[in-house]
């Protein structure tokens, strides 16, 4: 479903994700972030049976976002493209930045998504999106993989040795 947008709106949306690039993303997300981020993921997987993903977007194509593509189909493309989906226990959740938009939005597989409301997903990505509004990307992100984590315990808690079914290592596009 995508936005409906005017002629003007649709050219100033491709004009923003035109202006995004991915040294835009390595500025928000630097080295030590991305260390830190794929160690709070892995530290959280050993609480719990899901597996998590962070994918962070400096922009959509222009192309996409005269098209009117949203955060979620993006979102829900990622999650496809990254197998995020394919997990044993069918646990798996996507996190995904766009920086363009300021938006965050989380998908998680059938499993995960019957458990946690529509409410508890929108307060982590508020945690992530105020902290992104005062260019504070490091601590937010690992605050709210830290809420992230104590609500995928506190539902999916840990049961002993699992493989680690999907990389820690965020990804910057």
């Amino acid at each position: 479903m995508t936005q409906e947008l005017t002629f003007g709106q649709r050219c100033g949306r491709a004009l923003k994700h035109w202006r995004g690039t991915p040294a835009s993303a390595r500025t928000a997300f630097p080295g030590t972030t991305l260390k830190a981020i794929e160690t709070a993921i892995a530290e959280g997987e050993q609480t719990h049976r899901a597996e998590v993903r962070l994918i962070v977007e400096a922009a959509l194509t222009p192309g996409m976002a005269y098209q009117g593509v949203t955060n979620r189909e993006r979102a829900r493309e990622l999650f496809a493209h990254y197998g995020v989906w394919d997990t044993e226990d069918n646990c798996g959740v996507l996190i995904y930045i766009n920086l363009a938009e300021h938006q965050v939005d989380i998908v998680a597989d059938r499993h995960v998504g019957r458990r946690i409301t529509p409410e508890q997903w929108q307060a982590i990505c508020r945690t992530m999106t105020a902290g992104f509004a005062s260019g504070n990307y490091h601590d937010s992100t690992l605050q709210a993989l830290g809420e992230l984590n104590s609500l995928l315990q506190h539902h999916f808690p840990a049961t002993g040795e699992r493989s680690n079914q999907l990389p820690n290592e965020a990804i910057l596009l």
